[in-house]
């Protein structure tokens, strides 16, 4: 699944290929996932110009002319694709045609990644702007280990599996650690791991891939690695072979 850092490098690249473009009509060969009619968002959507592509936790949004949102979320195995007149890409879920010719594709082979018109603001903090006051705060009342706090979307939005044990590596702090144990301390070596992690990855995956608008680049990860057998210290890196993988080490602290 695309984590916070692959989205922020696909919408900086869709904002540069695609504002200011009309659009001309919008095709959902597959609906099921939609929250309005096709003909809703036709009505809604044709004929105005996209003005910006950001992310917002762990979807897309596209943003038009008249102040109306598009919302993607790729779920596990969605993609992006851009295509000239017509669009040949396998499991299409939506089609954005613009009046230049050129269009963007959702594809999902599993057909869940969903489109949402006008999806709802939540008042979840975003990854990027979650502060040590409210991890405190949040973190107080769970007693669940803290990978299991960071993928929780409804704490703290845009984290996935792999990133979640890259900022734990990089704090220092066990997966396995219960969240409300955690001292104040280090809850600030993870809000500054959070940040610096997520942000240097955007980084590294724009640098490698320019033009990137789909797939995951994890080359680079120091933890949550396959090809890798020890961290950047030397320590072995250890794998817990759960419903979810988990890569850590022992040099992380374990708060129980």
């Amino acid at each position: 699944m695309p984590e916070l850092p692959d989205l922020q490098a696909f919408s900086h690249n869709l904002q540069k290929i695609l504002a200011g473009k009309t659009v001309k009509k919008i095709e959902v060969p597959n609906a099921k996932k939609l929250n309005v009619s096709v003909h809703e968002l036709n009505e809604v959507l044709s004929g105005q110009k996209l003005e910006k592509v950001y992310r917002e936790g762990k979807e897309l949004h596209i943003k038009f002319s008249k102040g109306d949102v598009l919302g993607l979320h790729l779920m596990l195995h969605g993609k992006l694709f851009l295509f000239d007149t017509k669009n040949d890409n396998k499991y299409s879920i939506i089609e954005l045609h613009f009046d230049d010719g050129s269009g963007l594709v959702l594809t999902d082979f599993q057909g869940i990644a969903t489109p949402t018109l006008n999806p709802e603001k939540k008042d979840v903090p975003d990854a990027l702007d979650a502060d040590a006051e409210y991890l405190r705060k949040r973190l107080a009342k769970t007693k669940t280990n803290i990978k299991t706090v960071l993928l929780d979307q409804k704490i703290m939005r845009g984290v996935g599996n792999a990133y979640a044990d890259e900022i734990l590596w990089h704090a220092r702090i066990s997966p396995f650690s219960i969240s409300s144990k955690i001292p104040e301390a280090k809850l600030k070596d993870l809000v500054k791991a959070i940040k610096s992690v997520l942000e240097d990855a955007e980084q590294n995956i724009l640098k490698s891939n320019p033009d990137i608008i789909n797939g995951e680049v994890r080359d680079f990860m120091d933890i949550h690695n396959s090809k890798k057998k020890h961290s950047p210290t030397g320590a072995a890196i250890i794998i817990n072979e759960a419903s979810r993988k988990t890569y850590y080490t022992d040099e992380q602290e374990l708060f129980e």
